[in-house]
């Protein structure tokens, strides 16, 4: 499948290719686009109270940890209406526990992988095709993975490649970046949304969406890991793949823009299924408990997410996400939640002067299923949580707050704290806190 895959995307890119020269007006404003970030982030948490630790537990005693990201953005015109777009990347250092032991986890920057040595690899490598809808344009200015040019109001936009699937969807003006916004997982997006990706958070697949300035929508299907939290991706792609649509529509209140997102998401592998592997347990039949490395293919898991914005005054936003997943099948790639509820506010520091610097402060609560709980009390284990057995579940709620200093047009510093009650879902730990300090260079 694997060798069949990238000459259907290259043959989907031609096809639009030969439309959108008959549609697409002259867009040329820049040939190459080049950016670079780099984020360095330093958490620690002082000990707290834990009747009892397992593999996955978040260490009890004070910890401290160190990640690094760094990442070129590189993109080409190609002709009309099209780019590529090229970005490699490197990672290095890790988050306190190795990233594991609290399902909103401390520090998005993170990834879960057992060598914390820096490492280079291909982060994004994709083909972008506008096809015009009408002849009126927009200017989309320059950024990351974004050439200035001119654009159609109304467009359909085809991306193949590699990716990440939030580059695309669930999007949020005050939270979804950890690299200048929240730090918290389940405040980047929808923490119920067990989006494909292999470890580093990426995928192959492809993007289609229709862009118009009061609605939005996107499909996208991609492929998926051939284990819970792998590296690689399982290219038997009619047995193992991810569908992810939704529908947004921006917003105008009082003068003030906002936007709501409904997004819909249905993923097919070999995920086990939380209430047989209990079963096989108790019955003597297969006592491994193992979620991470599924046999059968054809296991399903589908949720969705709501997504909203609002800008209340000029300094002022508002956000809410709520989200949920059926929990059925074992987390697959992004983090164990099945539903999550989250709100915030965000403002800019126009007050003090400092109209490019921001304190914002959010809140979440985070829920699994009854079978991933009854997993969990048995003494299951997944890639994220599992402190050896749960006696006394609880919701997990965590609260963050952060202030985010421009120091200069490219350097913001930023200090962050977050509070952690029931982590991993076990009233019986914590409650904990987190501290950081975050430093991001772009330009």
């Amino acid at each position: 499948m694997k060798k069949n895959y990238y000459p259907i995307i290259i043959l989907l890119l031609i096809s639009s290719y030969a439309f959108s020269q008959s549609q697409q007006p002259k867009d040329s404003v820049e040939k190459w686009s080049t950016h670079f970030q780099l984020t360095v982030i330093d958490q620690s948490h002082p000990s707290f109270k834990s009747a009892y630790s397992g593999e996955n537990s978040l260490n009890a005693d004070a910890d401290e940890a160190l990640s690094l990201t760094t990442t070129l953005f590189i993109g080409r015109k190609l002709w009309t209406g099209a780019a590529v777009y090229f970005n490699p990347e490197v990672s290095g250092g890790s988050g306190v526990s190795g990233a594991k032991g609290i399902a909103g986890f401390a520090n998005g920057e993170t990834f879960r992988i057992g060598n914390p040595a820096p490492a280079l690899y291909l982060g994004r490598l994709y083909l972008r095709q506008y096809i015009a809808l009408t002849k009126e344009l927009d200017t989309l200015d320059a950024a990351n993975n974004q050439l200035r040019e001119y654009v159609p109001k109304k467009r359909i936009v085809i991306t193949a490649g590699k990716f990440a699937l939030s580059d695309f969807f669930d999007n949020n003006a005050y939270s979804h970046d950890p690299r200048s916004q929240f730090l918290n997982w389940a405040l980047m997006g929808n923490g119920a949304w067990d989006y494909p990706a292999n470890t580093r958070g990426y995928t192959d697949g492809l993007v289609v969406e229709y862009i118009s300035p009061d609605w939005e929508a996107r499909a996208a299907t991609t492929l998926v890991g051939t284990y819970a939290n792998g590296p690689d991706f399982d290219y038997h792609f009619w047995d193992a793949y991810s569908t992810t649509v939704e529908l947004s529509k921006n917003l105008m209140v009082k003068k003030h823009k906002g936007r709501i997102n409904l997004l819909l998401y249905r993923n097919v592998t070999k995920a086990p299924v939380y209430r047989e592997v209990i079963n096989n347990y108790l019955n003597h039949t297969d006592e491994a408990l193992d979620v991470i490395n599924g046999k059968n293919y054809g296991n399903v898991k589908y949720g969705f997410g709501i997504n909203a914005e609002q800008e209340l005054s000029t300094s002022l936003g508002a956000f809410f996400r709520t989200s949920w997943n059926d929990g059925k099948t074992a987390t697959w790639a992004f983090t164990e939640i099945d539903q999550s509820l989250s709100l915030g506010l965000s403002y800019k520091g126009d007050k003090w002067k400092r109209p490019d610097d921001c304190f914002a402060i959010a809140g979440v609560v985070n829920g699994i299923s009854n079978d991933h709980r009854d997993f969990l009390q048995i003494g299951g284990y997944g890639f994220i949580v599992g402190d050896g057995k749960l006696t006394n579940y609880s919701t997990e709620k965590i609260a963050e707050a952060y202030y985010s200093a421009k120091l200069n047009k490219n350097l913001t510093l930023t200090g962050d704290y977050q509070f952690v009650a029931n982590p991993a879902y076990n009233a019986d730990r914590g409650p904990v806190s987190l501290f950081a300090i975050r430093l991001h260079v772009e330009f």
